[in-house]
C-alpha cells in the first residue's frame, strides 16, 4: 500500500464499525427520550402530533432561516394543491454574529418587505417559523434556542425563546402584526412537506449543509414530556361517542385523535453524536483539525463528518497533507491550499460528477489555483470520493437505527416507510443518494425504506404545520 492509499485507508468504514455507529446512535437515541437526558443527541419534542391529511385550506406565512439565506414565503393551500411565493434575503456576517437584537431587527425588516411586497401588510395571517437551530419546545408555538450552530453566534440569543424575540422585533417595527402559530426545523418541515404527498412518510432527514433528522416516536416513550398535557384517553373515548352521532365522513378526525394520543415528532439533533467520544475510534487527525479550527470546537462531531458546511474542508486538509509530503502538486504549498474554506463542497460534486473528465477536474483545481497532473487528478478525485463516501455510509448507520426502533416500536418482522429528504448533498452529488441507500439496507435488511425527495420543505412544510396547528385548535 502507498503512502496515498494509506491516507485514503483512513477513511474507509467496514460492516463492523458501521454497526457499531448504528447501535451508539441507538443508545444514544434511547437516553435522550429520558426525563433526566445526559444524551449528546437532544431528541427535542416538536409537539408536532399530526400529519397532513388533504383537508388543509387557505393562505399561510411561512418564515425560513436555516443558514446564510432567509425566506419569506406566502403559500397557498386548496384541494390538495398549493402554490408558493417567495423572497430570498441574505443574513450579512455582521448579523450573524452581531447582537441577537439586530440579527431578529433584519429578519422583521424582511418580512415587512416581503408582505409590502406582497399587499399583505395589513393582513393578519398564521404563519409557521422554520428555524433550523437546537431549540427546546415546550409548546409547537415556543422555542428556546439550545446552541447556534451552521456558523451563527448572534450575542444573547442561546437560552431565550426566539419566537418571542421575533415577535418583538416585529414590535419595535410597529408595521405589521404577525400569528406564529408553529415553530418547527428544517427536518420537521421536510417530513411534512413529504407526508403531503405520502401518508407513509414519517422520518425527515437532511443532508446538506448540517445534517439532522426527525421521525415519529410513540409517545409512551418520551419520557422528558409532561404526558398531562397529551390529549387522554378518555378524551378520545368522549371524541368517539360524539362521531357516533355525525356523518361517515366524520371517520378521518377519529383517525387524528388516535395519532394525537400515540405519536409525536421528535427533532433528534442527531450532529451531536460523537460529542461525548463515542465516535473518536473513526475519527482522523483531519478531522480533529477542522473541529478545533470550527467556532463551536468539541460539538457537532457527527455534523462535522458528515455534512456539506465541513467535507470540503477536511478535503482540503487531506490535500494539504499529502502535499507537504510530496505525493501531490509536485510538492508545492500554494497560499490557495493554507487557505481555510477555499475548497468548498460543491467542488466534491463536480469532480466526483463524470468518471472520464480528468481535464475538468484539472480545470476545477486550476480555478482554485492548483496546477495539477493527470495524476494529481486522479488523486484529488480519490481523497472527495473517500471523505464523501464514509458521509453517506455514517449517515446510512444513524437512520438503520432509527428505522429499526421504529419496526421495533410498533412490534414489526417487517416495516415499509418514507423518508422525506432535503438538501444538497442527497440531491446534488452524484454518489450519496446511492452509498446512504445501499448502507441503510444493509444494516437494517428487514425495513422497506423508500426515499422520497422534499419539494419545499422549509416553505410548504411549515406552512404545513401552521394549518394542522391550526386544525388541532379546532378540533
Amino acid at each position: 500500500m502507498n503512502d496515498v492509499e494509506e491516507t485514503l485507508a483512513l477513511f474507509k468504514i467496514n460492516q463492523d464499525q458501521l454497526q457499531l455507529v448504528k447501535g451508539r446512535m441507538r443508545e444514544r437515541l434511547e437516553e435522550g427520550l429520558k426525563s433526566k437526558s445526559t444524551s449528546t443527541i437532544k431528541m427535542l419534542p416538536s409537539f408536532v402530533y399530526l400529519t397532513p391529511d388533504g383537508t388543509e385550506r387557505g393562505k399561510y406565512l411561512a418564515l425560513d432561516l436555516g443558514g446564510t439565506n432567509f425566506r419569506a414565503m406566502l403559500v397557498r393551500f386548496k384541494k390538495q394543491r398549493y402554490r408558493l411565493y417567495h423572497k430570498i434575503y441574505t443574513i450579512p456576517l455582521e448579523f450573524m454574529q452581531g447582537t441577537g437584537e439586530e440579527l431578529f431587527d433584519h429578519l422583521a425588516q424582511c418580512i415587512c418587505d416581503f408582505l409590502d411586497y406582497m399587499g399583505l401588510k395589513k393582513a393578519r395571517l398564521p404563519a409557521g417559523f422554520t428555524f433550523s437551530f437546537p431549540c427546546e419546545q415546550a409548546a409547537i408555538d415556543t422555542g428556546t434556542l439550545v446552541t447556534w450552530t451552521k456558523g451563527f453566534k448572534a450575542t444573547d440569543c442561546e437560552g431565550h425563546d426566539v419566537v418571542n424575540m421575533l415577535q418583538e422585533a416585529i414590535k419595535r417595527r410597529n408595521e405589521f402584526d404577525l400569528d406564529i402559530v408553529a415553530l418547527i426545523n428544517d427536518a420537521v418541515g421536510t417530513m411534512m412537506s413529504c407526508a403531503y404527498e405520502d401518508p407513509q412518510c414519517e422520518i425527515g432527514m437532511i443532508a446538506g449543509t448540517g445534517t439532522n433528522l426527525c421521525y415519529m416516536e410513540e409517545l409512551k416513550n418520551i419520557e422528558k414530556i409532561d404526558q398531562r398535557n397529551v390529549p387522554t384517553k378518555r378524551d378520545e373515548e368522549t371524541h368517539e361517542a360524539e362521531e357516533d352521532k355525525q356523518n361517515a365522513g366524520a371517520n378521518k378526525k377519529k383517525t387524528e385523535v388516535n395519532s394525537v394520543v400515540s405519536k409525536m415528532c421528535i427533532n433528534t439533533e442527531w450532529g451531536g453524536l460523537g460529542d461525548d467520544g463515542c465516535l473518536d475510534d473513526i475519527i482522523t487527525s483531519f478531522d480533529v483539525e477542522v473541529d478545533k479550527n470550527s467556532i463551536n470546537q468539541g460539538k457537532q462531531r457527527f455534523e462535522k463528518l458528515t455534512s456539506g458546511m465541513y467535507l470540503g474542508e477536511i478535503v482540503r486538509r487531506v490535500l494539504l497533507d499529502l502535499t507537504r509530503r510530496g505525493l501531490l502538486f509536485k510538492g508545492h504549498v500554494t497560499e490557495t491550499l493554507k487557505t481555510p474554506g477555499i475548497f468548498e463542497t460543491k467542488y466534491l460534486s463536480q469532480i466526483e460528477s463524470d468518471r472520464l473528465a480528468l481535464l475538468q477536474v484539472r480545470s476545477i483545481l486550476q480555478q482554485l489555483g492548483l496546477l495539477s497532473t493527470c495524476h494529481d487528478s486522479i488523486i484529488v478525485k480519490a481523497v472527495c470520493g473517500a471523505v464523501s463516501r464514509r458521509a453517506a455510509q455514517l449517515c446510512g448507520a444513524g437512520l438503520a437505527a432509527v428505522v429499526d426502533k421504529i419496526r421495533e416500536n410498533r412490534k414489526l418482522d417487517h416495516l415499509s416507510i418514507t423518508v422525506g429528504i432535503d438538501g444538497a448533498l442527497y440531491k446534488l452529488h452524484p454518489r450519496f443518494s446511492q452509498v446512504l441507500k445501499e448502507t441503510v439496507r444493509d444494516l437494517a435488511p428487514q425495513c422497506d425504506v423508500t426515499f422520497l425527495p422534499s419539494e419545499e420543505g422549509s416553505g410548504k412544510g411549515a406552512a404545513l404545520i401552521a394549518a394542522v396547528a391550526r386544525r388541532k385548535q379546532e378540533m
